[in-house]
């Protein structure tokens, strides 16, 4: 589908879609309990269904309570060989361990762009753990037996800390205690998402400096009612739109939140934006911007974000960590340079981890989403300060995250 998003300014309040980094979350640790658990404002994007697939495939009965609301009766009793994570990299990380616990093979499959993106990290820790593991030479389709036991094993967090939040989560109902060395450790909030979420769950898990986890074993996951917060992710997307072309409001988002990409109030900050926190929302409104410089390295999908907030400040703009952006829906740092280009801003990727980005005059032209939610939404953003309409190929990919992103868009433009 293509998308063509004319220029102009905003105004008005938004409420983003629920985190979809806790959604998945929570319904693991509700697969996981044998007690009825009750999952609030939650908003059933792809990567959200994905996950439901994967806990009603491995056992658990749920039942809709409303537009929003889910209740969850969890307990691990396969119904099928077979868990299609569709194109989500967390629901593959995270349910390979969870299905690992199982006594039966389990096959995870998925699909597009998440063929190409590496499983490695899994592997060897889940048959250390005494998982029998069958992969397509580090891609999906992977398969596991069960059951996995506890004991002490090594995990590369280098590219993801997915895997380890699926660890985190399945191993509390090994048999036995887990310690996990974590060596490089990246993401770092999306662990503390974790551990929260296995806390609300009166799960216990102790962590030093997130190179040690310990996970004790055969613990109950107990029931719990658990209203998932809105997704900064979506919402860094809509205050980047206010900081650049007029002023958005933001709902049901708090700076008190777990989840990294609280961080773009800091680039906002840093490029000049006034943002205002209040204690459930975060307005941000347009002034002269400038270059800024941020380390993204632990909230690498702000960098689309930050691509289109560079874009509209005046001079050069630093931003670390490209090196988390490969493997993601598509590589994010080479996309961003193509598409921006197009838009007639340089990007310059020549310095190793770092992004550059000279801001300017912002021009009208056709561009491609790679396939890729993030960068549809951010070249949407960009439109805004266009000297022309920008057309988006592709922008059906917002589903994955936000659905009706682009009906928020066109609902807050002045007209």
């Amino acid at each position: 589908m293509d998308k063509t998003v004319p220029p102009g300014r905003v105004k008005g309040t938004l409420t983003p879609p629920c985190s979809k980094s806790y959604a998945q979350r929570a319904l693991a640790a509700a697969l996981l309990s044998e007690e009825p658990t009750v999952l609030r404002n939650l908003e059933f994007c792809d990567d959200t269904r994905s996950a439901l697939h994967c806990i009603r495939t491995l056992g658990a009965r749920v039942e809709q309570v409303d537009a929003t609301s889910l209740s969850i009766r969890g307990g691990l009793n396969p119904h099928g060989r077979t868990l299609e994570v569709g194109e989500s990299g967390l629901a593959t990380r995270l349910f390979t361990p969870i299905a690992s616990l199982c006594r039966t093979p389990i096959r995870i499959v998925g699909r597009g762009t998440l063929l190409v993106r590496p499983m490695t990290m899994m592997l060897e820790p889940l048959r250390q753990l005494g998982v029998t593991v069958h992969d397509n030479d580090g891609f999906l389709p992977v398969e596991v037996c069960g059951p996995m036991h506890g004991g002490e094993v090594e995990v590369d967090g280098s590219v993801s800390s997915q895997f380890i939040t699926g660890l985190l989560l399945a191993l509390p109902r090994a048999a036995s205690d887990t310690t996990l060395h974590v060596r490089n450790a990246v993401s770092t909030p999306y662990l503390d998402m974790t551990l929260d979420t296995a806390a609300r769950f009166g799960v216990e898990i102790s962590q030093r400096d997130y190179e040690e986890f310990y996970i004790p074993g055969n613990q109950r996951f107990a029931a719990t009612y658990f209203s998932i917060e809105g997704d900064w992710s979506a919402a860094a997307m809509l205050l980047v739109a206010g900081a650049t072309a007029g002023e958005i409001t933001v709902r049901n988002v708090s700076m008190l939140s777990k989840q990294a990409d609280t961080a773009i109030c800091t680039a906002l900050v840093r490029a000049g934006a006034a943002v205002i926190n209040d204690e459930e929302s975060v307005t941000v409104a347009h002034r002269p911007l400038h270059g800024f410089e941020f380390d993204a390295t632990n909230c690498p999908d702000l960098f689309p974000a930050l691509a289109a907030l560079a874009a509209a400040a005046e001079g050069v703009s630093t931003i670390r960590g490209t090196s988390r952006l490969e493997y993601k829906e598509c590589n994010r740092a080479e996309a961003i340079c193509e598409e921006y280009g197009r838009l007639g801003i340089e990007v310059d990727l020549s310095e190793e981890d770092v992004m550059r980005i000279r801001g300017g005059a912002i021009h009208a032209a056709r561009t491609q989403s790679h396939g890729d939610h993030r960068m549809a939404m951010s070249l949407a953003v960009a439109a805004l300060r266009a000297d022309g309409e920008v057309t988006i190929e592709g922008a059906e990919s917002v589903a994955k995250s936000y659905p009706t992103f682009f009906e928020d868009l066109a609902r807050v433009r002045e007209s």
